[in-house]
C-alpha cells in the first residue's frame, strides 16, 4: 500500500528541476490552443446566432430557439472574454494566465455538457457525439496536470450521466462510461510523457553547460582558454563598453619548476587562479592565456583602485608555501585601459607592450597604459 501511495505521489509531483518549464511549456501550449478554439467559437456561434435570427421562420417566438440562442450568446461570451482577458493579462503572473486558461476550459466543457443533456431531452433517442467531442478535443489540445484535469472531467461526467436522465439506455451509459475512461488515461498518460520530455530537455541542458564548460574552460586552473577569453572580450569591444585588459605574467616561473618540480608548478598555477577570482571577483572573464601568463577582461577601473588590486593580488601570491615552505611566487601586470572601436588583437597587442615596458623596468610590478586607437 506504501508503494502504491508513493507512486501516485511520484506521478502527481512535478519536479522542482522541471515545474517552470513545465508551467511555461502549459502556458504557452493552451495559449496557442485556447486562441484558435476561441476564434472556431466565435465564427461558429455568430454564424448560429444568424441563423436563429435571420434564417429561422420561428426566429425567438419558440422556446427552444430563445434556449438555442441562449446558449449560442454565453459561449460567444466565453470566447470573446477569454480572448480579452489573455490579451490583458498576459504578462500577469503565472497562476493568473493559469486560472484564466483553466477556467475557460472549464466553462467550454460545462457549456458542451449542458448543451447535449438538453439535446437529449429534446431528441431522446440522440447522440452523445457532443460531450465526448468536447472531452477528447480538450484533452487533446489543452495541457493541463492530472490535479486540475481529473476534477474538470469527472464533474462533467458526473452532471452528464444522471441529468441525461431516461435518454440514455445502459448500453449507451456502460460505452459512455468506458470512453471517459479512457480518456483520462490518454489525459494521464499525455501529462507523463510531457514531464518526461522536459527532464529529458533538463539532463540534455545540464550535459550541454558542461560540454560548454570544458571547451571554454583550462582544465589545470579551470579558469578560461584563451579562445573564450577572447569571446568575452570582444563582447565588449562590440558593445563600445570602457574596457580594461590585464595581462598578468608570473615572474621566474621556470625556477619554481626547475627548483621544485612541476607538480609545485601546477599547484602555484592553481593559486594563481584562486587569487585572480578573489581580487577580480567581478570580471567579465578571467583566463589562462598561456604557460604562465594570465588575462583579466574588466570593466574601466580608477588608476588607484587597480594599482591597490595589483598590491593585493602580489601580497596573496606571497602567501603562496608549497611542503611548509614559500614558494616566493610574483607577477608582473600590464595593463590597457580604455574606450574605442578596435579589435581584440589590437588591444591585446597594446597590453602586451605595457606588461614589456613592466619587466624592463624591474618586474612585480603594475604598469598601466592608455588605449591607443590606431590612426584610420
Amino acid at each position: 500500500m506504501k508503494a502504491l501511495s508513493h507512486h501516485l505521489r511520484s506521478f502527481f509531483h512535478i519536479s522542482s528541476k522541471i515545474r517552470q518549464s513545465y508551467w511555461e511549456d502549459t502556458l504557452s501550449h493552451n495559449r496557442r490552443s485556447l486562441l484558435v478554439a476561441s476564434i472556431l467559437i466565435i465564427v461558429l456561434e455568430l454564424y448560429n446566432i444568424a441563423r436563429v435570427l435571420l434564417l429561422s421562420s420561428a426566429r425567438l417566438s419558440t422556446l427552444n430557439n430563445r434556449i438555442y440562442f441562449t446558449f449560442y450568446l454565453v459561449l460567444l461570451g466565453i470566447g470573446v472574454v477569454y480572448l480579452i482577458l489573455s490579451r490583458l493579462l498576459r504578462h500577469a503572473a503565472r497562476p493568473v494566465r493559469w486560472a484564466v486558461q483553466y477556467i475557460a476550459a472549464l466553462l467550454m466543457m460545462l457549456w458542451h455538457t449542458a448543451i447535449n443533456i438538453y439535446d437529449l431531452y429534446q431528441v431522446p433517442d440522440g447522440a452523445t457525439t457532443i460531450f465526448t467531442t468536447a472531452l477528447w478535443a480538450l484533452i487533446i489540445f489543452v495541457q493541463m496536470p492530472p490535479q486540475f484535469s481529473l476534477p474538470m472531467y469527472l464533474l462533467a461526467y458526473g452532471l452528464f450521466l444522471p441529468l441525461s436522465g431516461p435518454s440514455l439506455s445502459s448500453g449507451d451509459r456502460v460505452n459512455l462510461t468506458i470512453t471517459v475512461v479512457v480518456a483520462l488515461s490518454v489525459s494521464m498518460t499525455m501529462y507523463h510523457n510531457t514531464k518526461l520530455l522536459l527532464s529529458q530537455q533538463h539532463k540534455l541542458d545540464r550535459i550541454n553547460r558542461r560540454l560548454q564548460a570544458m571547451v571554454e574552460l583550462e582544465p589545470l586552473t579551470g579558469l578560461l582558454n584563451t579562445a573564450a577569453l577572447q569571446k568575452r572580450a570582444e563582447a565588449l569591444l562590440a558593445a563600445r563598453e570602457p574596457v580594461s585588459l590585464i595581462i598578468v605574467d608570473m615572474d621566474d616561473f621556470k625556477g619554481i619548476n626547475d627548483n621544485l618540480g612541476h607538480p609545485c608548478g601546477d599547484y602555484v598555477l592553481q593559486q594563481v587562479a584562486l587569487a585572480l577570482r578573489s581580487v577580480f571577483p567581478n570580471a567579465h572573464g578571467i583566463g589562462r592565456i598561456g604557460g604562465d601568463e594570465f588575462a583579466v577582461v574588466i570593466g574601466l577601473i580608477p588608476r588607484e583602485e587597480l594599482h591597490q588590486k595589483a598590491r593585493k593580488l602580489q601580497a596573496r601570491l606571497g602567501q603562496i608555501c608549497w611542503q611548509g615552505q614559500s614558494v616566493g611566487v610574483c607577477c608582473t601586470l600590464g595593463v590597457c585601459q580604455g574606450e574605442g572601436a578596435l579589435s581584440y588583437e589590437e588591444l591585446y597587442r597594446q597590453a602586451d607592450q605595457v606588461l614589456y615596458q613592466a619587466k624592463e623596468a624591474g618586474k612585480s610590478r603594475c604598469l598601466i597604459g592608455e588605449l591607443i586607437r590606431p590612426e584610420g
